[in-house]
């Protein structure tokens, strides 16, 4: 038979509409690491398309940088763009396992030993299987602060990451070929922030294209450091069973700006859930935000030291609002700065809003209660309705 050559150029750089839904999700979820996205994407693209490594992990991730900069986020937004479930992670905290024989609350006792049976294992089949759903069969375990783990848990995660199996205590084998590992650690931290230092702060002026380059090659800098410190600490062998290191950047205040839009939308969401059973609108001036920002800056604690800040200036006002009925179902709530202080004034806006009133003014892309959700979604319940705020 014979055959035509053909040759056509092929896009190698496109990727499929579940890898690019997965991506879009990450980005709006994941605040300045595009790094972090790219490569969960990428392995993700692998695992559907069946190329992933046989008899391994589908994907072993290390994430350097300091705290605060994202890297348990990532993890967790990973799970909730994929299974709809943030808190879907098993999460295991390496600083509860420096010693060896705390290796028994991961993997359980072996027979004969005293307390085999109460003992049962945090790494079980059943456990990192307990998030699967009928279209992703996927698990996300997570390694926090990797570099407190005692030998004993260096030895497990080492035929993990290499054979994708753990024998439990009693010889039962664990599965691991359909879960992604994720390592975090703090390591070459202090040296990143002794890089990023001089241009921590708050900057009005655009910057110039020489101001881009710098932070290009500062970029190089921060992964080349966060690199180095991670091969002085881990041995070789581990090293090679990494698929992707991504070294995550301190976050400057363009990027905190974006995290507080985020985390001042999961505060209006927490208010939709409330014991208090009463639905109402939140809003945060421009000043209040600044504010928050201020006070939410901090070099070594990066988005975490601005969370913080939203507890005590927002969310604790609020509860004591709320406990005391100050604020009531229809109100609009609105947080400016106090001129007197260094805290937020609240005000009362407007009163006995209606639901899709209310649902106008907080957005779409919240979920609703079951018991008000009737009034919040249209009649085929996938939309919020869309309806202007009241004016002021």
């Amino acid at each position: 038979m014979h055959m035509s050559r053909l040759r056509k150029v092929l896009d190698p750089t496109r990727t499929g509409k579940d890898a690019e839904s997965l991506e879009r999700t990450l980005l709006k979820l994941v605040v300045g690491q595009d790094e972090a996205v790219e490569q969960i994407v990428n392995i993700y693209q692998m695992n559907l398309t069946g190329l992933s490594a046989p008899g391994r992990p589908v994907g072993n991730f290390l994430f350097l940088g300091p705290t605060g900069s994202g890297k348990t986020r990532t993890v967790e937004a990973t799970a909730e763009a994929l299974l709809h479930n943030p808190r879907a992670v098993i999460k295991i905290d390496c600083a509860e396992f420096q010693h060896s024989h705390e290796i028994a609350k991961l993997i359980g006792s072996p027979p004969g030993y005293l307390g085999h049976r109460e003992t049962h294992p945090l790494l079980s089949q059943e456990v990192i299987n307990q998030h699967h759903t009928e279209s992703v069969k996927l698990s996300f375990i997570l390694f926090d602060e990797i570099e407190k783990a005692s030998d004993a848990l260096w030895n497990l995660l080492l035929g993990i990451l290499d054979k994708a199996t753990l024998t439990l205590g009693d010889n039962r084998k664990v599965d691991f070929s359909r879960a992604m590992i994720f390592m975090t650690s703090n390591l070459g931290a202090n040296e990143m922030n002794a890089l990023i230092n001089p241009k921590l702060g708050f900057q009005t002026a655009l910057p110039s294209p020489q101001a881009s380059c710098s932070d290009e090659q500062l970029n190089k800098k921060i992964s080349r450091t966060g690199i180095e410190a991670a091969r002085r600490k881990f041995t070789p062998e581990f090293m090679n069973r990494i698929d992707k290191v991504v070294v995550f950047k301190p976050l400057g205040e363009p990027e905190l700006r974006r995290i507080l839009d985020l985390e001042l939308r999961e505060v209006q969401q927490r208010t939709l859930f409330c014991t208090a059973g009463k639905t109402f609108a939140f809003t945060v001036s421009d000043s209040g935000k600044n504010l928050l920002l201020a006070q939410g800056t901090d070099l070594k604690y990066g988005a975490r030291h601005l969370k913080r800040a939203i507890e005590r200036l927002v969310v604790h006002p609020i509860s004591n609002l709320l406990a005391t009925n100050q604020i009531n179902t229809g109100d609009w709530i609105q947080a400016d700065v106090n001129p007197k202080a260094d805290c937020l004034v609240f005000t009362k806006e407007a009163e006995g809003l209606e639901p899709q009133t209310i649902a106008g003014m907080i957005g779409e892309n919240f979920r609703v209660p079951p018991l008000v959700a009737a009034a919040y979604v249209q009649s085929d319940a996938t939309k919020v309705v869309a309806a202007k705020p009241a004016k002021r």
